[in-house]
């Protein structure tokens, strides 16, 4: 693997499998109350300039279990929030720290943390893609499923950096992936140049969630608006109307499908409560296996893999 995990592009199928591999196997020594402190001695800073939930919880609880410490650095908190520049940043964490994780708005300053530390910079979400929650969706279709290639993934939604995600990670793994929008909201051009591009992929961008949907092994949606998008709510009601996950929509899937949602959810607008909690538990583990696949990465990436 190279020395960050800034966007799934960057990975290649070896480089995936091998985190999904390293997760499993995190999981579990977890469960079975094997401890080893992979990462004994380390520590983690990470830089919200964005609202958390589970990204800090599993970060920190992920960096604790391998025997590591993890710093919480709030973008109002701390000199990024007042412009210190974030090469200046990088250069002083990278003599405090062995890894950094950063929660922020634009792509291209993560890649600039990146450019300027020796120490790995992990993407913990950007406008752009979201790569620690794909690989724990990832995770969780193939311990369901036992396999991900020649499974149809279909997302239906924004082509916001979840989409992003989805369309790279799932291509890369040898799914089929369809993808709703409505138009004028699809996923970055950079993503559909990969996606048209690559050879053998199979994909398609519909403006039809029926057409998407029909015969997928995984349903996955999202949020209408994202953080940062408040103000676009009712704009975007109106266009995502009859983008929901719902009933009908799931009766053209294949039986058996998945549904995952990377969470907070809104119940009766992109997803109703009864398909939510049908797929609670399929949810809830994707939830879960956001801890064990970035401790993967982090023990990747981070972690003295003689031991």
């Amino acid at each position: 693997m190279k020395k960050d995990l800034l966007k799934l592009l960057d990975l290649s199928r070896e480089d995936l499998t091998l985190i999904l591999n390293t997760a499993d196997q995190l999981k579990y020594e977890q469960k079975h109350n094997i401890h080893r402190d992979y990462l004994k001695g380390k520590t983690l800073a990470m830089i919200f300039e964005k609202n958390s939930t589970r990204t800090r919880v599993s970060f920190e609880t992920g960096m604790f279990q391998l025997g590591g410490h993890a710093l919480f650095l709030s973008g109002k908190e701390s000199q990024i929030g007042r412009g210190e520049p974030v090469e200046d940043t990088a250069r002083v964490l990278d003599r405090y720290c062995d890894g950094i994780m950063i929660r922020t708005f634009a792509q291209e300053e993560v890649e600039n943390l990146a450019r300027y530390t020796h120490i790995p910079v992990i993407n913990g979400l950007t406008d752009f893609c979201h790569p620690c929650q794909v690989l724990a969706d990832l995770l969780t279709i193939r311990e369901r499923k036992a396999v991900l290639e020649g499974l149809k993934l279909c997302y239906i939604g924004d082509g916001n950096n979840m989409a992003n995600s989805l369309i790279v990670g799932g291509l890369k793994m040898g799914m089929e992936v369809a993808v709703a929008c409505p138009e004028g909201y699809d996923p970055d051009p950079q993503v559909l140049d990969f996606a048209r591009s690559g050879p053998g992929f199979r994909f398609s961008l519909v403006r039809a969630p029926q057409e998407a949907a029909a015969g997928a092994d995984v349903v996955v949606t999202d949020v209408w608006a994202s953080m940062g998008q408040e103000e676009e709510k009712a704009v975007r009601e109106k266009a995502f109307a009859g983008f929901q996950v719902n009933e009908a929509l799931m009766e053209l899937t294949n039986p058996g499908c998945m549904v995952q949602h990377c969470l907070p959810a809104h119940r009766g607008e992109e997803i109703t409560a009864g398909v939510f909690e049908a797929h609670s538990d399929e949810i809830f583990d994707e939830a879960e296996n956001r801890l064990h696949a970035q401790k993967a990465v982090m023990y990747l990436l981070m972690g003295n893999r003689e031991e």
